[in-house]
């Protein structure tokens, strides 16, 4: 320890660990002691080696055997989330397993670039390895969503035993990253089932805000039923819900018609979430539900700062009680249906429900209104493909827009 930065990485990863302890995934934290030169950490011995020698020793897992590593993975991850600890370093090198028994307890370890982040939080600095890391962290600007990328890479070498980014430097492997696409036409890929694929898809999403939660991934199709896995509570769920509560009337009824669109698979992680909630025995929650389920999940990690900064901002929902179908029309995300081969045929068919139920004459001026736009903003030149002519209604062009909660700023780019 020769530097004072050094040594605040250490003393925060102390700070990490203790406030994370008591999952089973997590490396079992002791104690640490400091002197006049270094800082020495007491942790829980794991003889069963990295997960990176058995990878190196075996090549790719059969989908079971990579299920039964990524659910581990998965669940450790998705706990540190709702804390609001990112990892920044995940990788198979940073996973060991307690014993040498094949069926032995994966741990995580190594939290030395792990950080805490606030729901709204953006992170700046490149950490992690090179072959891991999210495109958005080398764009200096992400949050937990960076885990879940690296979280895709390790799935997929787990699969297929490469890797889906490589080149022989590391400003080529930033390079691969943040313009190359994985192949997934050779072998083993085609062998594997549609749903593993899609499954390393869609964590591997480039974009962000497309890309699935660490708690989603739990519930997706390939692996949801294994072992009668447990759907963590997601943070996401609050930041859209937060979005939801602050839209305009108007795109709260086009995010109603498109939650009429979801399938059973969709729907599936939605009703997972709301129970978590605990809803009331008419099946609405309220802001205290929330205000419970937070608190049950706490620990040291989240603070009360943190679960009052969430409970804030969703204060409107002291007022007001939310069913299951407004539930999912608030805690849908659009940019990962976006994602979906089936996207163009969920927001046609929203569309023409909203048509039905939503639909109605609107002038430019009440729709400026609706999206709060200043009067600096030139409305008919960024709204006027927003209204069909014919009628004065929403288009379905607009309708898509607004289901994205189109911003002041963002239509003011458009001019």
């Amino acid at each position: 320890m020769t530097t004072s930065i050094a040594i605040e990485d250490v003393r925060r990863e102390v700070k990490i660990l203790k406030a994370l302890a008591g999952h089973k995934n997590l490396v079992q934290f002791y104690d640490a002691y400091e002197d006049n030169e270094n800082v020495y950490i007491v942790m829980e011995l794991c003889e069963g080696g990295e997960l990176l020698d058995r990878i190196l020793r075996g090549g790719k897992y059969s989908e079971d055997d990579a299920k039964s590593v990524l659910v581990q993975i998965l669940n450790v991850v998705a706990f540190c989330h709702i804390q609001g600890v990112v990892h920044r370093d995940l990788k198979p090198e940073n996973f060991l397993f307690t014993s040498k028994d094949e069926n032995s307890q994966l741990k995580t370890i190594d939290f030395g670039l792990s950080d805490f982040v606030k729901p709204d939080e953006r992170l700046n600095d490149i950490v992690g390895s090179a072959y891991y890391v999210a495109p958005e962290v080398l764009h200096r600007c992400y949050s937990t969503e960076a885990d879940v990328w690296s979280i895709g890479v390790i799935a997929y070498i787990l699969l297929c035993g490469s890797r889906p980014f490589w080149a022989r430097t590391e400003s080529g492997i930033f390079r691969s990253v943040l313009k190359a696409d994985p192949s997934y036409n050779e072998a083993p890929w085609p062998s594997l089932t549609p749903e593993a694929m899609d499954f390393v898809k869609r964590l591997l999403c480039k974009d962000p805000r497309r890309r699935m939660t660490a708690a989603q991934a739990l519930g997706h199709p390939w692996i949801r039923n294994y072992n009668d896995i447990k759907m963590p509570l997601d943070v996401l769920i609050f930041r859209l819900i937060k979005a939801y509560i602050r839209s305009s009337s108007l795109r709260k009824a086009a995010l109603k018609a498109l939650s009429k669109t979801l399938t059973v698979d969709e729907l599936f992680y939605l009703k997972g979430q709301f129970s978590l909630l605990e809803p009331d025995r008419n099946g609405c929650i309220t802001l205290d539900n929330i205000r419970m389920a937070l608190t049950r999940e706490a620990t040291d990690a989240m603070k009360e700062t943190r679960v009052q900064e969430i409970l804030v901002s969703l204060s409107a929902l002291q007022y007001r009680r939310m069913d299951f179908h407004e539930f999912c029309a608030a805690a849908v995300s659009v940019h990962q249906l976006e994602a979906l081969d089936r996207w163009e045929q969920h927001a046609r068919s929203a569309y023409e429900i909203f048509e039905k139920d939503g639909n109605r004459a609107i002038v430019i001026d009440e729709l400026a209104s609706e999206l709060g736009l200043s009067p600096s903003v030139p409305l008919h030149v960024v709204l006027q493909d927003w209204i069909r002519h014919t009628d004065g209604k929403l288009s379905f062009l607009g309708f898509v827009k607004l289901l994205h909660g189109m911003s002041s700023r963002s239509l003011s780019k458009m001019r």
